[in-house]
């Protein structure tokens, strides 16, 4: 038996959802897949697919081996072109996927750029706010804030950002301006819908060393942070934002930061940031196209935002 065409076979029909999709993606017909499954199944002794004339899942024994040999074909391009071009750059694809904001924000207009230093490389960029699957959706690298971290990923902490509570002037002429974050409660409030489990985020400040939650009032919501920065610009109340977002509206006056000081000049409560790590799947996925990236990217944070490794 061909054991790694076989282990191909299987690596493909998981991450296409069928063994027709699998097979149409190797070029092979259904039968030979199912052939290849059937016998890496008795090699192993053990069902790694259970199958139905209309779906096909993974057994919890299928589900582990998968998690331990997805990464073998790649690794085995990587060596070949290791020991064939070992000075050549970063080639094949390389898919990124990041929180929707700091994606569209930050990493979207470093991709061009990026693009042309590695031409090689083919770059996929995916925003989502909801928990990308390593494995079954081929991500590389993912950028990710803290309450989307897993446990089985591997995290390194790149970029910790502001956040800054702001409002439009229209909206503070006509409610007047908070005095500290618990007057919060007395004003309408823009408040992020977390999509993964839907609860709203809050807004979390530092007094004196103590972490501290204000209690909203009025709120509105929305899972897409920049509609919500249309709703503070255009008077809909007091938001919290990521200084990669509010910048370029504090800079024209659209926007007015809150909470800076107390009135005899002093800070008295500070916003608490956003942490954005990288994560990987294991250390065998930090790959010649990762390791540029990663580069690149900590070349390109604002110095602010840079963290120490």
């Amino acid at each position: 038996m061909d054991l790694l065409n076989a282990i191909r076979c299987f690596i493909k029909v998981v991450e296409a959802g069928s063994i027709a999709a699998g097979a149409r993606n190797l070029g092979l017909t259904p039968a030979a897949v199912s052939q290849n499954l059937a016998r890496l199944e008795s090699h192993l002794q053990v069902r790694l697919l259970t199958r139905t004339t209309r779906s096909m899942s993974l057994t919890p024994a299928g589900n582990q081996y998968y998690q331990r040999v997805s990464h073998i074909e790649r690794d085995l391009a990587e060596a070949e072109q290791a020991i064939t071009t070992p000075d050549s750059e970063p080639q094949g694809r390389l898919c990124i996927a990041s929180t929707s904001a700091f994606g569209r924000h930050v990493v979207a207009p470093l991709i061009p750029a990026f693009s042309a230093r590695y031409p090689m490389l083919s770059i996929e960029l995916v925003t989502t706010d909801r928990r990308v699957n390593h494995a079954r959706e081929d991500v590389d690298v993912s950028l990710r804030i803290t309450p989307q971290l897993e446990e089985q990923l591997l995290a390194r902490h790149i970029a910790r950002i502001p956040f800054i509570c702001c409002a439009s002037p229209g909206y503070l002429r006509s409610a007047g301006l908070p005095s500290t974050p618990e007057a919060l409660r007395d004003h309408r409030c823009l408040v992020f819908r977390y999509p993964v489990d839907g609860r709203l985020l809050r807004w979390g400040f530092m007094r004196d060393g103590l972490r501290f939650e204000p209690v909203f009032g009025n709120v509105l919501i929305s899972d897409d942070i920049d509609a919500l920065t249309h709703m503070a610009v255009h008077d809909g109340g007091i938001t919290r934002l990521a200084e990669f977002i509010v910048r370029p509206h504090l800079a024209s006056g659209a926007l007015v930061p809150l909470f800076e000081y107390s009135d005899n000049g002093q800070a008295y409560a500070q916003t608490e940031p956003m942490d954005i790590y990288l994560c990987l799947a294991d250390r065998f996925a930090m790959t010649p196209a990762v390791r540029v990236f990663t580069a690149y990217l900590r070349e390109h944070l604002a110095d602010t935002w840079q963290v120490q490794t």
